[in-house]
């Protein structure tokens, strides 16, 4: 435990601002979660990131840090307690920010693609790239992990938290547009990876709902589909 004081500014439903929460969760550091408004978005949030204007923020002794991957390896950094985050060896290293970008600005927008999508083949062709792109994590499972529970080997780390994030907006996905994101007989061991992420202590209490998120998630398309018929 620490005496510092560690805020994070983010929204229970984002899965980019899970990711420090996970991290603090695991090195056994207090924090206080502040609740962003986004829209409007606080003037916290603007003071704090006045360039990309986005959650997360990591506070630490006032000090803002901005961007998730870059405040997992600030509180990697910063605090050796619990384990270490990202592995030790330069090359596995490299690899794990490799397919954490990979994710972050290829993999997630083609989720989203899925909920934006304004017919059925639209629907189809995003759910193919999705599938394309659990089988590559499939493979860099198998490679990153070594044989070990985790993508980091033996303790759940960078990359764990890179990708777990995005496990209840699967399943929201899944539920909402009937499909079959997460394949236990393509991906099995990406699938049981899946489930231990979800049953750490460090990851449930800051897991969303998934019933919670669905009913969130539905109001974002209903949005979507009236701002596009708007124009």
């Amino acid at each position: 435990m620490t005496g510092e004081e560690v805020k994070v500014l983010g929204t229970w439903g984002s899965p980019y601002a899970m990711r420090p929460r996970i991290a603090l969760n695991l090195k056994k550091v207090h924090y206080e979660f502040i609740p962003e408004t986004m829209f409007p978005k606080s003037e916290l949030l603007l003071k704090c990131n006045p360039v990309n204007k986005q959650i997360p923020v990591l506070l630490h002794k006032g000090v803002p840090v901005c961007e998730s991957l870059v405040i997992l390896e600030y509180i990697d950094e910063t605090w050796n307690s619990g384990p270490s985050l990202l592995p030790s060896d330069p090359f596995s290293r490299s690899l794990a920010r490799f397919w954490a970008a990979y994710l972050d600005q290829k993999w997630y927008p083609q989720l989203r693609e899925i909920r934006a999508a304004s017919s059925e083949e639209e629907r189809a062709a995003s759910a193919e790239k999705i599938h394309v792109g659990m089988k590559l994590m499939e493979e860099a499972f198998k490679t990153c992990s070594e044989g070990g529970k985790w993508f980091g080997g033996d303790s759940l780390g960078y990359l764990d938290i890179a990708l777990g994030c995005f496990l209840a907006w699967i399943r929201v996905t899944e539920e909402i547009f009937g499909l079959t994101i997460l394949d236990e007989t393509k991906c099995p061991q990406l699938s049981a990876w899946a489930v231990r992420f979800c049953a750490e202590e460090a990851v449930k209490e800051v897991m969303p709902e998934t019933d919670k998120l669905a009913e969130f998630a539905k109001g974002l398309i209903a949005r979507q589909k009236a701002a596009l018929g708007a124009k």
